[in-house]
């Protein structure tokens, strides 16, 4: 069994900043990724720039140069690699932790590498920073599962004249409209929503409504996807069942939590499917177990974002701090 003070799951940006703000208090945390460093950033849209500026999105006490006013998913990878390997911290990646118990006051986690081989830790802390990207809000309709159905959008190329459905209507799915029509797609966007949501970029909003306006974009408010099939796609509004061609669908409906890995943690949660913990120290009702970055959201999980949940690690170190502190 391999012993350590403190163990956080997951290397985004939350857990990096978490590690960070623990070796400042002296406690030098392993991370083990299941992935890659930063992995939920690396499959966002190829070209896509962040809302927040670069001073919204440091860690660590490391500037963020870019000459944009906001920075793209490339520089974002740099950077958070950059500020990694800055701080030395120690990162396992490609390793899955599969369990969390807690007995007599420590933590013993198991987990699996990427060779398949099972390993076993003790810990006195552990922060969970998983995220929520490989978890995609699920419609539950038949096609579905269909191969032309993704809940990811990664750039618009492969859609060249298409008949291309996307489902929701929010930034993602409005950015991925406007990319796929420059290509030549012919883009149908269906939100269940009354009107455009308030969250749309102020400076995204007018040019998209302007390809409404001038059919070059289809926008079906009020509506919802029922079924999808190989060749089409069924849809309900107030007006009845209408169904549309369509060669593939880009469900960007949204992300959530690993629910069940922080329930078998033994987190209470709370009706509405979000963790119970104290947004003044990040504790769960675990003691010692703690959460940082959007992991911690509550009704949505795009409540938290790197702005925030970069900060969490620091309300974390500063209640270890003062616990041990109060040990002595």
């Amino acid at each position: 069994m391999i012993r350590e003070e403190a163990i956080i799951i997951g290397a985004g940006p939350c857990g990096l900043a978490a590690a960070i703000e623990l070796q400042r208090i002296g406690i030098r945390p392993l991370i083990i990724e299941k992935s890659h460093l930063v992995h939920s950033i690396s499959q966002y849209p190829t070209y896509m720039h962040f809302f927040s500026t670069p001073e919204l999105l440091e860690i660590g006490d490391i500037p963020f140069t870019t000459p944009n006013d906001k920075p793209s998913r490339l520089e974002a990878m740099n950077y958070y690699r950059t500020a990694a390997l800055r701080h030395e911290l120690r990162i396992n990646p490609y390793e899955t932790v599969t369990r969390v118990v807690r007995e007599n006051g420590r933590f013993t986690l198991t987990s699996t590498n990427r060779f398949g081989e099972p390993l076993t830790y003790s810990s006195r802390y552990v922060i969970i920073a998983t995220g929520y990207f490989d978890h995609p809000n699920y419609l539950g309709i038949p096609g579905e599962e269909l191969e032309k159905v993704t809940h990811f959008f990664r750039e618009a190329h492969p859609y060249t004249g298409m008949e291309v459905a996307i489902i929701g209507g929010s930034n993602s799915a409005i950015d991925a409209a406007l990319e796929l029509e420059r290509i030549g797609a012919k883009v149908t966007v269906i939100y269940r929503g009354e009107h455009y949501s308030s969250s749309i970029k102020p400076w995204v909003k007018p040019g998209f409504e302007s390809k409404v306006a001038k059919g070059q974009i289809a926008m079906r408010f009020r509506s919802r996807v029922m079924s999808i099939d190989d060749r089409s796609v069924t849809l309900e509004d107030s007006e009845g069942k209408h169904t549309i061609a369509n060669d593939f669908v880009l469900a960007l409906t949204g992300f959530h939590p690993d629910r069940d890995f922080l329930t078998d943690t033994g987190v209470v949660m709370a009706e509405e499917g979000y963790p119970f913990f104290d947004e003044a120290t990040m504790e769960t009702n675990v003691p010692n177990l703690f959460l940082a970055g959007v992991v911690a959201s509550r009704h949505e999980a795009n409540e938290i974002f790197i702005e925030t949940g970069r900060f969490h690690g620091r309300k974390i170190a500063a209640h270890i701090a003062q616990n041990t502190a109060a040990d002595k």
